[in-house]
C-alpha cells in the first residue's frame, strides 16, 4: 500500500513539490561552493527541461506617492503564482526573510519560497504573504 504523504493544506502544494525537487535535483548534480548565479542559471535551465513556466531577475518598482523610488528584482516568477528567491551559504538571515515577504507584499502574490543551497544541502522555507502580520499590534 503506497501513501502519499503530501500535504494537502498548503498553498499551490503541487507547484511547491516540483520546485523543491528542482532545488534537490540542482544541488545533487552541483553539489557545494558554487556562487548564487551558477544555481540560478542550473534552476533555470531545469525549469525549462520540465516545462515548468517561469520568468527569471522579475522587475517590481518601488513607488511612493506615484514616483518610482526604487526597484525590486527577485530571482524567478514560477507559473505566475510563487516567488522564488535564491541564496547561498548554511543560515538563512533575517534580511533574507524580510526582503523575500517585501517582495511578496509588493507583488501582491500569496507564497514565496526562500531557498538556499548550503554545505548541508538545500534548505528552504515557504513564506506566506499574511497582510494582518503587517499591522502592528499594541499589547
Amino acid at each position: 500500500m503506497k501513501t502519499d504523504l503530501r500535504r494537502k493544506d498548503l498553498l499551490y502544494p503541487e507547484l511547491s513539490y516540483k520546485i523543491i525537487g528542482v532545488l534537490f535535483d540542482v544541488f545533487n548534480s552541483l553539489g557545494y561552493h558554487y556562487q548564487e548565479k551558477y544555481y540560478q542559471r542550473a534552476v533555470s535551465q531545469m525549469f525549462k527541461e520540465l516545462g515548468i513556466v517561469h520568468e527569471e531577475q522579475v522587475y517590481t518598482p518601488i513607488e511612493f506617492r506615484g514616483k518610482n523610488i526604487g526597484n525590486y528584482f527577485f530571482d524567478f516568477l514560477v507559473d505566475s503564482k510563487i516567488i522564488l528567491e535564491i541564496k547561498r551559504g548554511d543560515k538563512f538571515s533575517r534580511s533574507d526573510i524580510i526582503q523575500t515577504l517585501a517582495y511578496l507584499k509588493r507583488s501582491g502574490l500569496s507564497l514565496a519560497i526562500l531557498a538556499r543551497f548550503s554545505s548541508k544541502g538545500i534548505q528552504y522555507k515557504r513564506i506566506l504573504n499574511d497582510p494582518d502580520s503587517y499591522v502592528r499590534k499594541d499589547s
